[in-house]
């Protein structure tokens, strides 16, 4: 049995390497708001390599990153065109409001998935008493869909379509990497044609701290006097980019592994009867499933698996989150899911 609690709340909670540690205590520094940390340099340089684009700006988090695009990619009055569920939307402190006064039109796609047939008729572009559309924004994976992957084909069809109009298209991509690994693409091919990508170190990949956003030469050079407004100058932050570049380096070599014990739990939840899902929908490191048939709510079979030493999250009343990362293992996932089955037995069950 495990004698620390079994963490599957995110993929953030992880904890950095030794070989991260490492780096970390040695790391060349220098100012950051001067452009004279060698560390931090590195990391940019080679975030932009990997996604084969001019530049890379380092962030301290991913809403920062994708606030940062969204400002530069529209102007005050104008509409965003999202999923429903998506990050941008729901959990970034309606920053896209406050910061570029930009207004949400959401999209209720099936599995998060968003496609050009569902965005062309919530388009505003002439329409003069109309709220104008400024930005499409898409998730890749999408996290509150359950980790499900948008296909090329979707991608580049929306982002053809949309340049085609002159609109720019924004990708949140906090788990590209995991995105990358299920359709056994390169992230620089899967994000092709993007006119911005943000993509998270501290998730599935493991830093402690951080996040990118890669563009084109000009749009980051923008996007640095953007950050800096938003109080993200970090100074001798190249500390944190060693972990960066080790997570950035390593980390997509073994997100298989964390996908692999996602299908595990899942495919033991559907054999659960109380418990609904479809193993199917689960393609990365994300599983979402409903527990209504139990009589309890999400909040209390949360809290009766914390009291056995799991930790999940939920995403409404009925449905809990698990999340698979570096820091727990198969045999990890295996204990949680026997406990999951006492738990997600219904109410008065004997």
């Amino acid at each position: 049995m495990s004698t620390l609690p079994i963490d599957l709340r995110s993929d953030t909670v992880t904890l950095p390497s030794d070989a991260m540690r490492r780096a970390m205590a040695s790391a060349e520094v220098g100012d950051d708001v001067y452009g004279e940390d060698p560390t931090i340099n590195r990391l940019e340089a080679r975030a932009a390599e990997i996604f084969a684009r001019e530049a890379a700006l380092f962030v301290p988090s991913g809403t920062m990153g994708n606030q940062i695009a969204i400002k530069l990619h529209t102007r005050p009055g104008q509409e965003v065109i999202c999923e429903a569920r998506g990050h941008v939307y729901n959990y970034e402190m309606a920053m896209m409001a406050w910061f570029s006064g930009c207004q949400v039109r959401t999209i209720d796609a099936p599995l998060g998935i968003l496609s050009w047939p569902a965005i062309a008729p919530k388009l505003a572009l002439s329409t003069y008493y109309m709220a104008q559309t400024g930005l499409i924004s898409m998730e890749n994976t999408h996290n509150m869909a359950g980790g499900t992957v948008t296909p090329v084909a979707n991608m580049r069809e929306i982002i053809e379509q949309a340049h085609a109009r002159k609109l720019p298209v924004h990708l949140d991509g906090a788990r590209v990497f995991n995105a990358a690994t299920f359709l056994d693409v390169s992230v620089a091919e899967l994000t092709q044609g993007f006119d911005s990508v943000m993509f998270c170190l501290s998730k599935g990949l493991g830093a402690p701290v951080g996040s990118m956003l890669v563009g084109g030469r000009d749009f980051i050079a923008a996007a640095r006097a953007t950050r800096k407004a938003l109080g993200g100058g970090m100074r001798q932050a190249g500390i944190l980019a060693a972990a960066g570049l080790i997570a950035l380096e390593e980390g997509p070599k073994r997100l298989h592994e964390d996908h692999a014990n996602a299908r595990l739990l899942a495919e033991g939840l559907a054999q659960i009867p109380s418990v609904a899902i479809d193993p199917a929908t689960v393609e990365t490191n994300i599983v979402i499933f409903d527990v209504s048939a139990t009589g309890k709510s999400s909040a209390a079979v949360a809290g009766e698996l914390k009291s056995r030493g799991v930790l999940c999250g939920t995403v409404d009343a009925a449905k809990v989150r698990l999340v698979t990362h570096l820091n727990v293992s198969a045999a990890q996932c295996k204990e949680a899911l026997a406990i999951l089955r006492e738990v997600c037995q219904p109410v008065g069950f004997n």
